[in-house]
This record gives C-alpha cells, sequence and structure tokens, in this order.
C-alpha cells in the first residue's frame, strides 16, 4: 500500500493532543524494536510549531513520527 507522505503544514496535525503522540511514540518504540531501531529518549517535547508538537528526537514534527510509523507498520506486515 502506497501513501502520499503527511507534510509538516498539513492541517490535520494541529488536532493531535499530547497524549496522542505519546500512545504514538510508544507505538514506534514498540514497532522499531524489531528492525533494531530505538529511541529511548523520544518525547513530545510541549514545544509547538504554528499549533503543531514537536517531538524531542530532532525537533521532529509529528509528520514525520506519522510518516516514520507508516514505513514501520508496512515492513512490518511484509
Amino acid at each position: 500500500m502506497n501513501h502520499n507522505p503527511i507534510t509538516p503544514h498539513d492541517h490535520i496535525l494541529r488536532t493531535y493532543t499530547e497524549p496522542e503522540v505519546t500512545a504514538l511514540l510508544r507505538e514506534l518504540h514498540e514497532i522499531g524494536r524489531q528492525f533494531g531501531i530505538q529511541w529511548g529518549s523520544a518525547a513530545v517535547n510541549g514545544h509547538t510549531i504554528e499549533g503543531r508538537l514537536l517531538i524531542d528526537f530532532g525537533h521532529a514534527s509529528v509528520a514525520t513520527l506519522l510518516n516514520l510509523l507508516t514505513l514501520l507498520r508496512e515492513t512490518a506486515r511484509r
């Protein structure tokens, strides 16, 4: 399944709450572990840019997290 990447300026990103992003980060840790990918320090950092939460792994946006999760989910299904 091919998905178009979510851009950092997608308006849907403004709807994500800190608990939702924290749950996505837990999923990232769980799925990533299968592939040897670990971000032990990744967490919501409480900062926003134009209403979008930032995540502490290089100040990534939620769009980066969602795109990475999509790739890992698709890879795990194969």
